[in-house]
């Protein structure tokens, strides 16, 4: 085994516990985690929320055990993928062992240890941009076809795992048409591999069309509940900080790729981030749907400065750009991670974080939101116990965290609903329900109990969640027995006002 290998493992191992070490015990999963993991149990060619590759990750996450261990192995082997995608891009672009080791610490260090710590698309979304700009490189060198049908693949893939994909070809189909590489789109193979693409994704889309492309309605109303509060300015800010260990790494790819012989070839990665963030500004896109952009960027900028440094007084700066990372990295432990007690988290102050109600808070929105899960999931199982028919109980939740929860950690085989994002599709109407279970975000002035109430022979609040510092802080559990009314036809009609809602 040859130093280079010794030293990418080295990286690999490293990246995999740090993923694993950076959570304290204190937090439970994030509240998207829970309907991510739920789509397993109802597999399907498209979500409200998401198109399916998730939901593949989290069936093979439920054969395996759906243990929290596997929760997070498989955003860390993601963010291990990407690395090991960096590295190769460097030793195609014919870097050396300093290049290797400044791209692989300026990947290991960076945010990407914050998104690859939840299980969202979020990390399989970079891997995907990662690997189809390697790919690029790939056939702009050997020049081979296949790699065009490879990149077909990838992008389905990306495509089916987040639409935000779509973005990357949005932003590199001006710059290949603006650059010398416009040939690229002359070769037959180009629009063969598209169709390849196009055949792949294509269940997906017809699962979009026959559910009336609920992608709208959710862009619709991410626009109007998020994005709205979405500052361009912040945007570009935030840029500056995913990578801000390799920030110059960054910079120095732009310099390379306009003026760095060995690099003319791909000169159109310059004009291509241009245009990629141009589009993400104009539709005002979360800041982290970029992140994607980066990684082959500190590739090129790695293999460039291996070369610039080697000479003269500029090799005394090759381990000050190897350290940087390192050196960005301690605020970044201390700032961007659940590494300790919320208790500790808010009495430390170190910044406040703005959530998308556009309110600051004292906690980051991440971290609340994986507190207070295990407490409600508790609760409600032991009120769902008490009722000897348990499967004529309906527990209905407001939102799908709530839902996702307490099917995760239920004790008691709960199959939790909610008129939210996917579980309005999930109800089951071939039981006849006659007791209510209904978690409700808390409410200063709530009406649930007085309206409610007349359709059932009794009722009582059995408890809420009483950690502080969760974002589900108060949400209460209210009980309803013996109903006087047809539940499952009520359920039915409020299913269908819903979905036409959507509509």
């Amino acid at each position: 085994m040859n130093k280079r290998t010794l030293i990418l493992i080295g990286f690999i191992i490293l990246k995999f516990v740090l993923q694993y070490v950076l959570i304290s015990p204190e937090y439970d999963l994030q509240r998207d985690e829970y309907l991510h993991l739920d789509q397993a149990n109802h597999l399907a060619w498209g979500y409200l929320s998401v198109p399916p590759v998730t939901s593949w990750f989290s069936y093979i996450i439920l054969l395996l055990g759906n243990s929290v261990f596997w929760v997070k192995f498989f955003p860390a082997l993601f963010g291990v993928l990407t690395l090991l995608i960096v590295w190769k891009t460097i030793e195609l672009l014919k870097g050396n062992l300093y290049a290797l080791v400044l791209g692989a610490a300026g990947i290991v260090f960076s945010s990407l240890l914050r998104i690859n710590m939840l299980y969202q698309p979020n990390s399989f979304d970079v891997l995907c941009w990662t690997a189809f700009y390697y790919i690029l490189v790939q056939y702009i060198i050997s020049k081979k076809t296949k790699w065009l049908y490879i990149g077909a693949v990838v992008f389905a893939f990306g495509f089916l795992n987040k639409y935000n994909i779509l973005f990357l070809l949005i932003g590199l189909l001006p710059a290949l048409i603006l650059s010398k590489q416009r040939k690229i789109l002359a070769d037959k193979n180009v629009y063969f591999a598209l169709f390849l693409g196009l055949i792949l994704i294509l269940p997906n889309l017809l699962w979009q069309y026959n559910n009336q492309f609920p992608i709208v309605h959710h862009m619709k109303e991410l626009a109007e509940t998020q994005l709205v509060n979405v500052n361009r300015a912040d945007f570009l800010k935030e840029q500056f900080l995913f990578f801000i260990g390799s920030l110059f790494v960054i910079l120095a790819s732009f310099y390379a790729l306009l003026f760095y012989k060995p690099f003319e070839k791909f000169k159109f990665f310059f004009a291509s981030i241009i245009f990629t963030i141009l589009v993400f500004l104009y539709f005002k896109a979360k800041a982290y749907y970029a992140i994607g952009l980066y990684p082959v960027y500190i590739a090129f900028g790695s293999v460039f400065l291996s070369d610039v440094l080697k000479t003269g007084w500029k090799r005394y700066l090759k381990p000050v750009f190897i350290a940087l990372p390192l050196l960005f990295f301690v605020p970044m432990y201390y700032l961007a991670f659940p590494n300790r007690s919320p208790e500790k988290l808010v009495a430390e102050k170190l910044e406040t974080h703005r959530w998308e109600d556009g309110k600051e808070h004292d906690l980051s929105q991440d971290f609340a939101d994986m507190l207070g899960w295990k407490e409600l999931a508790r609760k409600t199982d032991s009120v769902y116990a008490l009722f000897p028919k348990s499967e004529n109980t309906l527990v209905l939740c407001d939102n799908y965290g709530q839902a996702g929860a307490i099917n995760f950690y239920t004790k008691k085989g709960i199959k939790a609903v909610s008129f939210n994002a996917d579980y309005v599709n999930w109800f089951n109407l071939n039981i006849y329900y006659k007791n209510l279970i209904r978690v409700k975000t808390f409410e200063e002035n709530s009406t649930e109990f007085k309206e409610t109430s007349p359709f059932f022979q009794s009722a009582f609040i059995a408890g809420e969640i009483t950690n502080k510092y969760a974002r589900e802080y108060k949400t209460t559990i209210f009980v309803f027995t013996n109903a006087k009314i047809n539940i499952n036809k009520r359920l039915e009609q409020e299913i269908k006002e819903e979905k036409n809602y959507a509509d």
